[in-house]
């Protein structure tokens, strides 16, 4: 029979049944994505009037344009780390737009690099590989070279930024819907505005483990001794 969203087979406010008929096509009700991180995997869907939807199924790349450099580039998705929505999308790992992901940084590192002739997200006394070296120190001629030192007079990122660069992943959130276009594209988060709701997810899945791991202590369970009395 399959899923259907019409409304006939409710009764009208004054108590009466409404007049039923067959089944329409365009009261079809269709599972959803529930987008997860995998090798691709998209469906087509014929939809009305003759036109298609991808219905992404398992989504691992995506691109990200990072704002303030004017710069996207096609990268891994590595993990699903919010959703204002839902916590549950987030244990699931389900990719939907608006969620919080972790992404590969080093298409973004590469890129500053060879732009600026500057090292990003790199630790102190880091041994850099030949090609690396070349990027870095390549001679140039004088005209290039006061192209890449008026460069480098804008190439200052946020401490922020620069945290997320050395541990090897950006925070970007999913700006496309991957159920309706099967592509999950997005833009990278260059402000603190997302970290302390993430900060507090993660206390929180932390404080409900350890509630299950540990063994329930009397007191605490009767609610004595709360406020330390």
């Amino acid at each position: 029979m399959g899923i259907s969203r019409d409304n006939w087979h409710k009764r009208r406010k004054t108590g009466r049944r409404k007049p039923y008929h067959k089944k329409r096509k365009y009261e079809l009700g269709r599972p959803a994505a529930n987008t997860k991180i995998g090798p691709r995997r998209i469906h087509t869907v014929r939809v009305r009037g003759g036109n298609k939807k991808y219905r992404a199924l398992r989504l691992d790349v995506g691109n990200f344009s990072w704002g303030s450099e004017c710069c996207t580039r096609k990268t891994r998705i590595v993990d699903v780390v919010y959703n204002a929505f839902n916590n549950e999308l987030v244990r699931t790992k389900t990719l939907v737009k608006n969620c919080i992901v972790l992404i590969d940084s080093t298409p973004y590192r590469q890129w500053y690099e060879s732009h600026y002739a500057l090292p990003l997200g790199r630790k102190k006394g880091a041994k850099l590989t030949p090609e690396e070296e070349e990027i870095l120190n390549k001679k140039r001629s004088k005209k290039i070279q006061k192209k890449y030192d008026e460069r480098k007079k804008n190439a200052k990122i946020s401490s922020l930024l620069e945290e997320q660069f050395q541990q090897g992943k950006l925070l970007a959130c999913i700006a496309s819907r991957p159920g309706q276009c099967g592509r999950a594209d997005g833009y990278c988060c260059e402000l603190r505005v997302n970290q302390p709701a993430i900060e507090v997810f993660n206390l929180f899945v932390e404080v409900n483990l350890m509630s299950f791991l540990l063994p329930p202590v009397p007191e605490v369970c009767l609610g004595l001794n709360y406020f330390g009395t």
